[in-house]
């Protein structure tokens, strides 16, 4: 394979990592165009951080083959690691240092000049925010000042791929936005990011093709609106005026559609999930279909919208559980540390 002249960032083929008796990764396969944001997305365990690993060449696969811009991450690490950067799940900046001793440190070892490192320091702390916290040390940073700190460490040198391993775990939501603004600032920048996340509405966001990794599987692969149109042409949710009628509502969907119902927390509230239909057009007619239903039999509806499923549905749909349930025995070994991981020489 080369992903020079397929202009793709990284290619794999039947990627495999194991610990002991367990497959964490197992045979995955992947194409990342290069100038985008990949996203890899699947509960905690899925396999997404083993993944990582390897193709940054801090793990050794056991098996098939990897390249990213053209270089295999075993035989050819030194030229993929340099191409690459990597922010884990967890703060690799020293917390007793300040946000600028950290970045002119990690500068110098780049190779910067002492005043190249110091300018290159200031002008990441300003273009992250971190300017006012320049001279305070990290372990007084908040979450996402900690995060953005990470971040602005792994583009001293702008890579040409940088690895974002769950980089909004724990955030609030203003914090989760600042990091989202700074991987679109840079990829504007001609950086390709491979983005892991058990986060549905941050894959929705930034990415522009997804992967849905499970149980160290692929099993899904596309964009956003490929994978939602492949579990259904969308969703009716329906607000009804009388609560007592909700049952005798969501058996008229069930055999008016021929589709799954949900009841939602709102007692009032019901989703009805359309079947795979060849235009909006289909969709449009089957939630006529049923909103006539629910007329007929006396049923008033407040409240009604169309839309297409969301990515929690797609994943529900694909797995038969959500991004925040352990995906099993793969969970403890893709969270591992542990020492005699190999690491490819």
């Amino acid at each position: 394979m080369s992903t020079q002249l397929s202009g793709l960032a990284i290619e794999t083929a039947g990627l495999v990592k194991t610990f002991g008796e367990t497959r964490a990764v197992d045979g995955v396969d992947l194409s990342v165009p290069a100038g985008t944001v990949y996203g890899v997305l699947g509960p905690n365990g899925a396999g997404k951080t083993t993944t990582v690993k390897m193709l940054a060449t801090l793990l050794r696969p056991d098996g098939g083959e990897a390249h990213v811009f053209g270089h295999d991450i075993v035989r050819e690490a030194d030229e993929v690691r340099g191409r690459v950067s990597l922010t884990g799940q967890y703060a690799s900046v020293d917390e007793d240092l300040t946000g600028t001793e950290n970045l002119v440190l990690l500068g110098r070892l780049l190779g910067h000049h002492k005043k190249a490192a110091r300018e290159r320091a200031a002008q990441l702390l300003e273009a992250f925010g971190l300017t006012d916290a320049a001279a305070k040390q990290v372990k007084h940073y908040s979450g996402g000042m900690r995060r953005r700190i990470d971040i602005a460490a792994s583009i001293l040198n702008t890579p040409d791929l940088l690895f974002l391993d769950e980089p909004t775990t724990g955030l609030d939501p203003r914090s989760r936005n600042q990091v989202w603004e700074i991987v679109r600032a840079v990829v504007a920048q001609g950086t390709t990011v491979l983005l892991t996340t058990q986060y549905l509405d941050e894959a929705d966001q930034l990415a522009s093709r997804i992967a849905v990794i499970d149980r160290g599987k692929v099993i899904a692969e596309g964009t956003k609106g490929e994978l939602k149109s492949s579990v259904g042409a969308g969703s009716v949710h329906l607000r009804l005026r009388d609560a007592d009628q909700r049952d005798l509502a969501a058996g008229l969907l069930r055999r008016a559609l021929d589709a799954q119902v949900q009841p939602e927390p709102d007692p009032v509230a019901l989703t009805a999930r359309l079947g795979t239909a060849a235009s909006d057009d289909s969709a449009s007619e089957q939630a006529a279909r049923a909103l006539n239903a629910l007329a007929r039999a006396g049923i008033t509806v407040d409240n009604f919208s169309l839309g297409q499923p969301s990515l929690d549905e797609v994943f529900l749909a694909l797995t038969g559980h959500d991004t925040h349930d352990s995906a099993g025995s793969a969970d403890s070994a893709d969270r591992s540390d542990d020492p005699k991981d190999e690491v490819a020489a």
